[in-house]
């Protein structure tokens, strides 16, 4: 009877000591003051570990400025336990610069499905962002509950989050003059600009051959020749931009017609994602006008001296409302005179004639001029040309007789009406003795 009831009184004693010496650590130590006593026989897990939160839909990542509302913000939360959880609900406290899409101080949503283990499981909340909102980090907090299978109640977690406003970007692209000029190169400046409160960075820009969309070319760039076709622009800040420049070349069948420049815009957003943007950029051609001006030289029209010369356009569209200055330069007393020449037509010279006048006493010689000959384009825009040239003013013939002779004439002339009448009286004398 002894021997009996000494046994289980010792096995009570070793398993006592057993677990003395799993809770004391090596050799048996104590533990420390204060710690906490873990049983071999409970286990410590967290079944949720929050991943990334961000504004947008689970799909992908928004921009977002101040003054948007109903904004989807959404959290990614992975199920890291053994089990599967139903029934997520999530609620998402804010900042003060942040309110529900009810305004409510907090916002709730719900996971479209269950989580199985190992899975990640999204909530997206709908925001408002208030106008006076900065841009950066706001500092947030979520709370998770959840029920796993084949257990009742609810779990929950707590997670603090930053919830980061953004700022949004706005590309646009745009040429710094709309007009170019066909049958010859242009140089071509286009800004492509950000009018948004967000940084864009590495911005690249391409030359795009891009169709709408029912497949029809939105450009006309056939024949076309534009040297540089890519251009990396680096990065752009809010209300900033970057410059591209091109050179162009256009045919003579664009004139008068509007060519359309696709590009394709390629940039790093505030989320860190790469997204891509087609901007048209338009420029009105214009026809090219060639005007030059020759043949400057004086002439001798109705004995009077004259300065003549031509005006020709060798470019394939006429220039309107033409005018020819003539501008006295150091030296000369010409008297300055404009005429108005109308049109100068293409492969036709125009001539002009300027009277030569003086201002004070005739000097005669070698004289100064320069020629300015202005004229307008089909949009209006005015275009002077000048050429500067020297005219011989000739010293007008002395006039036949001289003085002398002059004089003679004058005392001449009342002796010839004297004879006249003389005559005229004979004959009349004459008619009546036959009568």
């Amino acid at each position: 009877m002894r021997a009996r009831t000494a046994a289980p009184a010792a096995i009570a004693l070793a398993a006592a000591l057993a677990c003395a010496a799993l809770a004391g650590g090596p050799q048996g130590a104590a533990p420390e003051a204060g710690a906490q006593v873990l049983s071999p026989f409970e286990r410590q897990f967290s079944a949720v570990k929050y991943l990334d939160a961000y504004f947008g839909l689970p799909s992908a990542k928004m921009e977002v400025r101040p003054g948007d509302a109903n904004v989807p913000f959404t959290v990614a939360i992975a199920n890291v336990g053994a089990h599967d959880i139903t029934g997520i609900r999530g609620q998402l406290s804010l900042p003060l610069a942040l309110s529900a899409h009810d305004g409510a101080r907090a916002a709730v949503a719900d996971a479209e499905d269950n989580a199985n283990a190992g899975e990640t499981f999204f909530l997206t909340f709908y925001v408002n962002v208030d106008e006076a909102a900065s841009i950066g980090d706001h500092p947030a907090a979520v709370r998770v509950d959840y029920s796993r299978v084949r257990e009742s109640g609810t779990r929950n977690e707590f997670f603090e989050i930053d919830i980061e406003v953004t700022g949004d970007s706005v590309i646009d692209a745009s040429a710094r003059d709309a007009f170019i000029t066909s049958l010859r190169e242009n140089r071509v400046a286009i800004d492509v600009s950000n009018s948004g409160t967000a940084q864009v960075s590495s911005v690249e820009v391409t030359v795009s051959g891009a169709q709408d969309d029912s497949s029809q070319s939105m450009s006309n760039l056939d024949n076309v020749v534009i040297r540089e076709s890519s251009w990396d622009l680096g990065n752009i800040g809010p209300g900033g931009s970057g410059q591209l420049n091109a050179t162009v070349y256009v045919p003579g069948s664009l004139s008068e017609d509007v060519l359309r420049v696709p590009l394709d815009i390629s940039y790093i957003n505030a989320q860190g994602d790469t997204q891509s943007a087609m901007r048209v950029v338009d420029l009105y051609v214009r026809g090219l006008i060639d005007a030059r001006i020759y043949g400057v030289r004086v002439a001798d029209l109705a004995g009077n001296p004259t300065i003549v010369g031509d005006v020709i356009n060798e470019g394939n569209e006429d220039a309107l409302f033409g005018f020819v200055t003539l501008v006295p330069l150091a030296g000369s007393n010409l008297v300055g005179t404009t005429q108005f020449i109308d049109e100068i037509e293409i492969d036709s010279p125009v001539p002009f004639s300027v009277p030569v006048e003086f201002e004070g006493e005739a000097r005669y010689g070698d004289h100064d001029v320069r020629v300015d000959v202005r004229f307008k384009d089909s949009t209006r825009e005015e275009t002077v040309i000048s050429l500067e040239a020297t005219v011989t003013i000739p010293e007008p013939p002395a006039e036949e007789g001289g003085p002398d002779g002059m004089y003679a004439l004058l005392l001449a002339a009342p002796a010839a009406a004297v004879a006249a009448v003389l005559v005229r009286r004979r004959r009349a004398r004459r008619a009546a003795a036959v009568q």
